[in-house]
């Protein structure tokens, strides 16, 4: 006997919430600081990343904002943590994703070239400053992401890590 194929409900999925994303990597360098960037049209720092464009994966945003960015072709690596940012008015919510962008060697540090329409800086911060240099709610993400490298990826809402227990 045939199944019945039924046309989706279109007014339920009208209804689903949706939700920005963005994504990031955790890059450092070989003595462990984490490569920030202060992009060019905001007064803060961040990892390098941005906004998942339509139809495209978190980590094919990560590696596509890499290359724009900074000029290296660094894949996405492990996920290291997903944070939940609940809405702030204009911003819907959304899911922040941080990948392991992995170790830069001298020589990839050096071949940078970060786009100027992009970024106007970047630095390498030892991570027991991030809470110096980025916004609480960041400095938050990126410090679990650090600690993701070692003890496994994390699920944070508003960049603090959610127990299960």
């Amino acid at each position: 006997m045939a199944e019945t194929q039924t046309e989706p409900d279109l007014s339920y999925i009208a209804s689903v919430t949706r939700v920005r994303a963005a994504a990031g990597a955790l890059l450092r360098d070989e003595t462990g600081r984490v490569l920030l960037v202060h992009p060019a049209y905001k007064d803060v720092w961040e990892v390098p990343g941005g906004t998942v464009e339509p139809d495209e994966s978190p980590a094919d945003a990560c590696t596509r904002e890499i290359r724009e960015e900074l000029g290296l072709s660094i894949p996405a690596g492990a996920l290291l943590c997903v944070d939940w940012v609940p809405p702030s008015p204009p911003w819907d919510g959304g899911l922040m994703f941080v990948f392991d962008g992995g170790v830069l060697t001298a020589d990839q540090i050096a071949a940078m070239g970060p786009c100027p329409d992009e970024l106007d800086g970047f630095a390498f911060i030892d991570p027991g400053r991030l809470d110096e240099v980025l916004i609480p709610r960041l400095a938050r993400r990126v410090t679990a992401a650090v600690a993701a490298i070692e003890h496994g990826g994390v699920y944070l809402e508003d960049g603090i890590a959610i127990s299960n227990s």
